[in-house]
């Protein structure tokens, strides 16, 4: 088989070092890729949201299956247009990925099949949106409708914080009309996690537990980010509270996309906060979350092809995923600045080192190959190409042996101004003792 992943991030490197693994995969294809990719894979030179120049290159390269990574070619429609060309590609229609691309869709969604989630308010209206921050009192949060790469949620504090919050996204713009419309909902108290499942419209099957760390710093403190750190599986997801969470979210929104007449086939990631009124839903994506497919990818044992293709070809029911029981941790290196202004081509040492780490693996994300020459002298560098810059990822026998491995390894990488939250998997450490 040809495959082509579409992407350039952790999740997309992860995602191709699993179907590397697949005994019926004989060429693989990222668009556009990254350092990381490019030693498992062909790097190829068209952007992810270039969905025409995908189909181009597609039908060109006769690929038997597109997996498409980032949300965003997903909303433009890339699965519509596959489709119509006869091509095989995994992931939810443009109107299915809506629960992902606009976050008004999905509380009216959920409100409608009745799926626990916070209460809250949709406005258009900046004055109408502050007049229900100032009725609610804080903390309180304030979500931009649209794409906004994971970085349009602003939990707040203060009362003056959520209307600084509403002035950022609905006046000045800070997300472009991602903002045109935002969700103000309470601050719901508990424990986060993420419950990834595959889903072909009929069946859903949720992968392996996790959990991400969405904040800067360590404790949960500062802005949020596309995600600094994961873990799984996640011990606050107990077999109860799983069950729980499969009949109350994963059924009903599979039966409500079908009632909304949606054949939803690919990947829901349901982003859970276990609250003492029980689960309640966060936000839903439509896509491979970024880091937690690292540690996820780490732990599954079973071919991956396969049951993507199940997926597409609405046979998921016949599957059966196998996973590793030991427990993998995924610690993020972003730019200094991140997730703020950040300098990119700053070159990354060590990264031939991390073999010494039994069962540690570093998925690339922001990196790119520059050529060093000079004179004489004929050297490839790898450096950094964005905020995320690598997800270094470890397989432990126990969660603290993950976390400890996982560290270890990152010990051994630099760059100017890296930066990383120690903290990944402390409460998980915490429930497991």
């Amino acid at each position: 088989m040809k495959i082509m992943v579409v992407g350039s991030g952790g999740r997309e490197h992860a995602l191709i070092w699993k179907i590397k693994q697949s005994s019926v995969v004989a060429k693989i294809y990222c668009v556009p890729g990254n350092a990381g990719t490019a030693e498992l894979a062909e790097n190829v030179e068209i952007k992810a949201d270039d969905i025409n120049g995908l189909l181009k290159f597609a039908k060109e390269q006769k690929i038997n299956l597109t997996v498409v990574g980032p949300e965003v070619p997903l909303a433009a429609g890339i699965v519509d247009l596959f489709n119509k060309n006869d091509l095989r590609i995994f992931g939810p229609s443009a109107a299915a990925a809506r629960i992902e691309g606009s976050k008004v869709f999905a509380k009216q969604f959920m409100a409608k099949y009745g799926i626990p989630t916070a209460q809250s308010g949709i406005f258009a209206d900046k004055k109408k949106a502050k007049a229900y921050i100032n009725m609610m009192g804080a903390p309180i949060v304030v979500k931009a409708d649209g794409l906004a790469a994971g970085k349009g949620v602003v939990v707040c504090q203060t009362v003056e914080a959520a209307n600084q919050a509403v002035e950022l996204i609905m006046e000045k713009k800070e997300f472009g009309q991602a903002g045109a419309q935002v969700v103000i909902e309470e601050c719901l108290i508990g424990e986060e996690s993420s419950i990834i499942a595959l889903t072909d419209g009929e069946t859903i099957v949720p992968l392996a537990s996790s959990q991400d760390h969405k904040r800067i710093f360590d404790n949960d403190e500062g802005p949020n980010t596309g995600g600094m750190g994961a873990y799984s599986p996640a011990p606050v997801v107990t077999d109860g509270l799983m069950e729980q969470i499969n009949n109350e979210v994963l059924l009903p929104f599979v039966q409500g996309m079908k009632q909304e007449g949606i054949v939803y086939k690919g990947v829901i990631y349901a982003g859970i906060m276990v609250t003492k009124a029980g689960p309640k839903v966060l936000e839903f994506n439509a896509r491979f979350g970024d880091p937690e497919t690292q540690p996820i990818m780490m732990r599954l044992k079973s071919d991956l092809v396969p049951i993507l293709e199940a997926v597409i070809d609405g046979k998921l029911a016949g599957q059966k995923i196998i996973w590793d029981e030991r427990a993998a941790v995924c610690v993020v290196l972003a730019a200094g600045g991140y997730p703020g202004k950040y300098e990119t081509g700053l070159p990354i040492t060590g990264l031939d080192k991390v073999h010494q780490v039994a069962k540690a693996y570093v998925f690339h994300a922001g990196t790119k190959i520059e050529d060093r020459t000079e004179k004489t002298e004929h050297r490839l560098q790898i450096s950094t190409n964005g905020g995320r810059v690598l997800g270094v990822t470890a397989l432990g026998d126990s969660l603290k042996f993950a976390i400890d491995k996982a560290y270890q390894a990152v010990s051994l990488i630099n760059f100017k101004g890296m930066h990383y939250r120690k903290d990944i998997g402390g409460k998980a450490l915490k429930l497991v003792r």
